[in-house]
């Protein structure tokens, strides 16, 4: 099971606006001064904060909990697909400035890096840090998923096997970006089923997030946890920017990581006739079929953690609708 990991209201707000000031001489480029905007409009008049703003929410939570943030990756400073802005860059001297650098007097160091395009190196070294400090956030991020192609040997020798060969625990999370996109080749080959191939005895955990909340307790559980596990997630290209991966300021203060996401949608569970599992982008697509049809016969179930199987979870939900 997963554990408690939700921050205060207090803190919500007092990190979103630490994120969301820039200073007074610092002029950021004009579209990404009217994304933040946006998304400040997003917080106060409907309480909800997208995608990147939950991951940067996390990344703060951390920072100002004394935890030291540790980012690499070709392009992760603006993040590949435009979304993270880590590092803003002034439109007329091209000064930078670190949005997570400055949330508190006394927060933990946060280092990001535009990383060289050699992903077995990069891999290879921040797998190496992860051991080395255990109670850092260390994460490696794939321009896109395929690119993990590159760095194959440390993931088959190291970061999946390091455990049962050396008694090696690792927290390195693996973000991989697009899973099954399509658009060709460069677009679909994150692998999914390649990593879980090499999943066995609880040795790393595989996800794939479809709200920004959970994406938020993910990543303050890797280090709530009295232990180490690798984490590997299929972050997503098309879901960035949907409305409907915005989640309430609630959903943030309370409880945990979701291994399982129930139909909120479903107000009779007596009616419900089949329950279709799914994971990822597609649950959006089946859910927007089931809201058009109005269907209540039919409960849409989100596995947001493959493995380890959350076979718990998902015995209580079928108890609940095979008892209905």
């Amino acid at each position: 099971k997963s554990p408690e990991t939700g921050i205060s209201k207090e803190r919500v707000e007092q990190l979103f606006n630490a994120l969301m000031n820039i200073p007074a001489d610092f002029k950021p480029l004009r579209k990404i001064q009217k994304l933040i905007e946006e998304k400040v409009k997003l917080y106060h008049e409907k309480e909800q904060l997208d995608w990147s703003t939950g991951e940067l929410l996390a990344y703060a939570s951390l920072l100002t909990d004394g935890t030291p943030v540790r980012l690499s990756g070709q392009d992760v400073e603006r993040g590949t697909f435009s979304h993270r802005h880590a590092v803003l860059h002034d439109e007329s001297t091209n000064a930078e400035y670190s949005r997570l650098s400055k949330l508190s007097d006394n927060q933990a160091h946060f280092q990001i890096y535009n990383s060289l395009l050699s992903e077995f190196a990069v891999l290879g070294f921040e797998y190496g840090y992860s051991i080395a400090n255990p109670n850092a956030l260390t994460i490696w991020e794939a321009q896109f998923g395929d690119f993990a192609n590159g760095a194959q040997t440390v993931i088959d020798q190291y970061i999946a096997s390091a455990e049962t060969k050396w008694q090696k625990m690792s927290g390195l999370v693996m973000l991989l970006p697009h899973g099954y996109e399509g658009q060709g080749p460069e677009h679909s080959s994150a692998r999914l089923e390649r990593f879980l191939q090499l999943c066995a005895e609880n040795n790393m955990i595989v996800t794939n997030i479809t709200t920004a909340a959970n994406l938020f307790h993910m990543f303050r559980r890797q280090l709530k946890w009295d232990f180490r596990k690798p984490l590997i997630n299929f972050s997503p290209k098309a879901n960035l920017r949907h409305v409907r991966a915005y989640s309430a300021i609630e959903d943030f203060t309370t409880g945990g990581f979701k291994e399982v996401i129930d139909d909120a949608s479903i107000k009779t569970a007596s009616k419900v006739k089949r329950v279709v599992l799914c994971s990822g982008k597609v649950y959006f697509d089946l859910s927007e079929k089931q809201m058009a049809d109005n269907r209540q016969d039919v409960a849409i179930v989100r596995l947001e953690q493959i493995y380890p199987f959350p076979a718990k979870q998902l015995a209580e939900l079928r108890a609940k609708y095979k008892k209905a």
